[in-house]
């Protein structure tokens, strides 16, 4: 499962036991001031490309299904015309046996949390001094 917001992305690496999913690893990372310029949609491939860099030992050879509540993102791996960046990105995901399947925010919410980190650390700041008593 991958999501981005405007400060940062998230994935969770997880697998399918029967109809349960289980949780193997968490990431995540805040986005740089260039990143932060991006499209959403380049936010959401780049959040997609992150997961597969830092999870890749474990996703080669394998079928890899990629969560995603962006939907544009499955129509993306088939354009032809795209800008340098995302043909390249697209490039580096077509060394995996890659399905993005779509996945509302509300149902995607690990990975949401995750990429909403960030943000509210910026707005949470912890005090140096203790309040008069």
């Amino acid at each position: 499962m991958c999501d981005t917001s405007d400060y940062a992305v998230g994935a969770v690496l997880g697998q399918r036991i029967g109809k349960a999913s289980h949780a193997i690893y968490y990431a995540s990372r805040t986005l740089n001031d260039a990143q932060r310029n991006y499209s959403t949609t380049e936010k959401e491939l780049l959040s997609v490309v992150f997961a597969l860099e830092k999870f890749r030992s474990y996703l080669l050879g394998t079928k890899v299904i990629v969560y995603s509540d962006h939907v544009a993102l499955r129509y993306l791996m088939m354009k032809k015309e795209a800008k340098p960046r995302l043909i390249r990105w697209i490039l580096l995901l077509s060394e995996f046996d890659l399905e993005i399947k779509d996945k509302r925010g509300t149902e995607n919410r690990v990975a949401d949390h995750l990429s909403q980190l960030a943000h509210v650390k910026d707005k949470l700041r912890l005090q140096e001094t203790f309040p008069d008593e």
